[in-house]
């Protein structure tokens, strides 16, 4: 019984240590989120005008 309990404290101690480590992961995936989204807007906005120049 005794090993269950100290099982459950280390697991929450490490997820409460952990959880820092994940925010600098999700500002990490948002830059590239909105890096990705500027590439995607200026290769439309580069096959409009390409389109418009050719007809």
């Amino acid at each position: 019984m005794m090993t269950k309990r100290y099982f459950s404290l280390v697991l929450i101690a490490l997820l409460t240590t952990t959880l820092t480590s994940c925010e600098a992961i999700q500002g990490i995936f948002k830059a590239g989120m909105i890096t990705g989204i500027i590439i995607v807007v200026l290769v439309i906005a580069l096959i409009i005008w390409i389109v418009s120049k050719v007809f």
